[in-house]
């Protein structure tokens, strides 16, 4: 490490010109683990200070039962688990991107509707991918929701049109994984 980046900063960083906005929109990305889970911290952050919060799952299905559902259901987070599982294990696909479609469809009407100031898009990047719904759609209910409704989306390789219309583009970078050495899913650390 440098002598430049061992040093704490002792000057505060400039901000002049500097402006509050009334909602903002964030991209996880990546092919690191934690996309979802940084996107579940923004909406506990959120429903302590008493936003409305709701969360639309692309993928997972409402049988995972999940740590993060349980806990922030139980705080008063709207959740909607609308997808059937990991496309591998689908018996039908045509069944999973009708699903994906149903939860863009109420996604889109959660983020015009503006009730809730915090919509989580989980793993909504692979929905964009595979061409299941139309990225120029989400880009426009993006740019035009509601001026005090934020929105999370997350997933890997997010569509470039997606992260233009952001303002903040966090990529998660996977350096070791433990499914890489064999190791399954544990519940308490991954769901």
């Amino acid at each position: 490490m440098s002598d430049d980046q061992s040093d704490p900063p002792v000057d505060a960083p400039d901000k002049s010109g500097m402006r509050t906005a009334k909602s903002l929109v964030l991209v996880n990305t990546g092919h690191g683990k934690g996309k979802s889970s940084a996107a579940f911290g923004v909406a506990l952050r959120a429903r302590a200070v008493d936003w409305p919060v709701v969360v639309v799952q692309f993928l997972k299905s409402g049988e995972w039962n999940t740590g993060e559902e349980k806990i922030l259901g139980s705080l008063g987070v709207d959740w909607l688990a609308a997808g059937n599982g990991f496309t591998w294990d689908a018996e039908d696909l045509d069944e999973s991107r009708a699903l994906a479609r149903g939860a863009w469809e109420k996604s889109k009407e959660l983020i015009a509707a503006g009730d809730h100031r915090l919509v989580v898009m989980d793993e909504i990047s692979y929905a964009l991918t595979w061409e299941w719904i139309d990225v120029a759609d989400v880009v426009n209910a993006i740019t035009n929701r509601s001026e005090k409704t934020s929105l999370v989306l997350t997933g890997r390789d997010m569509h470039e049109d997606v992260i233009a219309v952001a303002d903040t583009v966090t990529e998660m970078v996977s350096v070791k994984h433990a499914f890489d050495s064999g190791i399954v899913a544990k519940k308490g650390i991954d769901y």
